[in-house]
């Protein structure tokens, strides 16, 4: 089997595939070049490669910050975003990191860092599986608690609107919401609001 046809089985299987992806197998990543200008294989994103005839999902900026800050959870307006609750369509990924990490370079993708710590950084995270990728993404209630806790960025409009909506789409119970309204210390800000919803 030679390594473009290698290449383009591994793209099959898995989605998406990276430069060390190849390296690790024993295959070249100077294949990916003749790959891309007979038009079967596309750069998606700085060090992302796809098959040109696989579906680019609206979820590959995620895939792509993933990849490039990969101990970091794909939090607040992006999280709203995934978990599609609210009108939000962020020209950003927002990110969450330890506060005390050392903030990633910038590249081409625009990244938005928020700091995060302890239980605040550790609870709630969900692993999906996006074009092959695993990608850390906070839970829907996890997300709402968290646009309370950081109104002053979001704006109280858009985490009452991802409350209502989260809410009526079941997508977490009160109990839920409450333990993560603890963890990030604004079960006060938020209580007004849960009452409302009863």
């Amino acid at each position: 089997m030679s390594q473009f046809s290698q290449i383009l089985a591994l793209l099959e299987s898995q989605g998406t595939v990276r430069p060390k992806d190849l390296t690790q197998r024993g295959l070249s990543r100077h294949a990916l070049r003749p790959l891309m200008e007979s038009g079967k294989v596309l750069r998606v994103a700085r060090g992302l490669y796809m098959l040109a005839e696989a579906d680019v999902t609206e979820n590959a900026s995620l895939v792509e910050a993933s990849l490039r800050v990969p101990h970091a959870v794909v939090c607040l307006l992006s999280a709203l975003r995934f978990h599609e609750l609210g009108t939000q369509n962020p020209h950003q990924v927002w990110l969450a990191i330890d506060r005390k990490a050392r903030r990633p370079a910038a590249g081409q993708l625009p990244l938005r860092f928020m700091r995060f710590s302890g239980q605040a950084l550790s609870e709630g995270v969900e692993t999906h599986e996006i074009q092959g990728v695993p990608v850390r993404i906070y839970c829907a209630a996890k997300t709402v608690a968290d646009c309370f806790k950081f109104r002053n960025k979001t704006g109280l409009d858009v985490a009452l609107e991802a409350l209502r909506e989260g809410w009526r789409g079941r997508c977490f119970t009160m109990d839920e919401l409450w333990g993560y309204a603890k963890i990030d210390r604004v079960s006060n800000v938020i209580r007004p609001y849960l009452e409302a919803l009863d």
